[in-house]
């Protein structure tokens, strides 16, 4: 027997959800760092402006919180990695580096290749030309330290 249609449309994959969720966060993070509006009127704003009935709600709040909250152990993950000064990164290499780095610090719940192969995708679509590679190669790196045993 087959079931009914309910009238309402199937939910979109976890993947799906989470890739526009880590979307509105980049562009968030990327906001606050560069006109230092308030976290809580970021959410409010993304809320009002975008659909977010395909969004994963939950994990773009997660990150667009946990990512400032947590910024000075997330630099000092990431910083003595860089080959510049960290002043010196361009806004969305920051925010890609924050998001991703707290990713892999905070949410062992996703596989590190998800939150490295997520990371360069936003760095080609909104980085320069280069910097998804740069984005790969801290990552990595960040990744083999916090991660030894999941790339083990």
């Amino acid at each position: 027997m087959s079931k009914k249609a309910s009238g309402t449309p199937p939910k979109p994959p976890l993947s799906q959800i989470r890739h526009k969720a880590r979307h509105y966060a980049m562009q968030g993070l990327y906001q606050w760092q560069m006109a230092g509006s308030a976290i809580n009127d970021i959410e409010a704003e993304f809320n009002a402006d975008y659909d977010m009935s395909k969004v994963d709600v939950a994990y773009f709040k997660d990150l667009l919180h946990g990512v400032p909250a947590n910024l000075s152990e997330l630099e000092g993950l990431y910083e003595p990695l860089l080959d510049r000064k960290l002043s010196s990164l361009d806004q969305v290499e920051t925010a890609l580096l924050r998001m991703g780095t707290y990713e892999l610090l905070k949410r062992i719940d996703v596989p590190y290749k998800v939150v490295i192969n997520e990371s360069v995708g936003l760095a080609k679509k909104f980085g320069a030309a280069e910097s998804h590679k740069y984005i790969n190669g801290i990552l990595d790196k960040i990744a083999q330290q916090l991660r030894a045993a999941e790339i083990g």
